[in-house]
């Protein structure tokens, strides 16, 4: 099994790191009581302790380096390498990090001057998620999961390279629907959540059916 090169690696820990860094860079200048949440118009609705963002940073990160690192090694499948995860585990980091070093500057600033920017960023995800979607293969942890993909490889792959180009352009849809239409960008990312979810889950159903229908045939 293939391990992530030791420079993958090190740019992993690296991003991680930075949020952290900025921390410490403003932490003098944080007040005890720093905002901790705020509703979908950027207005701040809970208070906490600044001591709360070192949990937060924390809770972005590790689990999912752990998570990501490990789960090679205890993947029933074994099909599924450390190399192969390398890309996924850069999109993954650079999606938590960047919403940590959002949440930290609009900390600072004691205000979000666009609450719509972690929609953005959740859409960069789901277009990362998309380009690494055919590169993946079958596994317990990541990817698209259903009864029908974990049955049978053949429609995991097929399922994962129909499903790609639609996670794709359903993450950008939703990282500009923020720079367009601002105030319908929520219902924009639930509705398309939901149709790239239809898609790829129906799309898993299909396929096995198609493949039992050959089989038969």
């Amino acid at each position: 099994m293939k391990s992530t090169s030791k420079y993958t690696e090190l740019l992993i820990l690296v991003i991680i790191i930075i949020p952290v860094a900025y921390l410490l860079a403003i932490w003098a200048e944080l007040p005890e009581e720093v905002p901790m949440h705020w509703n979908a118009k950027g207005q701040i609705d809970r208070y906490g302790s600044k001591n709360e963002l070192v949990g937060l940073l924390f809770l972005l990160n590790l689990p999912l380096y752990f998570i990501l690192k490990y789960a090679p090694k205890i993947d029933p499948k074994k099909k599924i390498s450390e190399s192969q995860l390398a890309g996924l585990r850069l999109v993954m980091h650079l999606f938590m990090s960047a919403l940590a070093l959002f949440i930290l500057y609009s900390t600072k600033q004691a205000e979000m001057s666009s609450p719509f920017g972690i929609i953005s960023l959740v859409g960069l995800l789901f277009a990362g998620l998309g380009w690494y979607f055919t590169r993946l293969k079958p596994n317990y942890f990541i990817g698209i999961r259903t009864p029908w993909t974990l049955e049978s490889e053949e429609v995991w792959t097929r399922t994962h390279k129909a499903s790609a180009p639609v996670w794709m352009i359903g993450g950008i849809l939703m990282a500009i629907a923020p720079l367009i239409v601002e105030s319908a960008s929520v219902y924009i990312v639930i509705g398309t959540t939901l149709l790239i979810t239809i898609y790829s889950v129906g799309y898993s159903w299909w396929a096995f059916k198609n493949l039992i229908q050959k089989t038969e045939d």
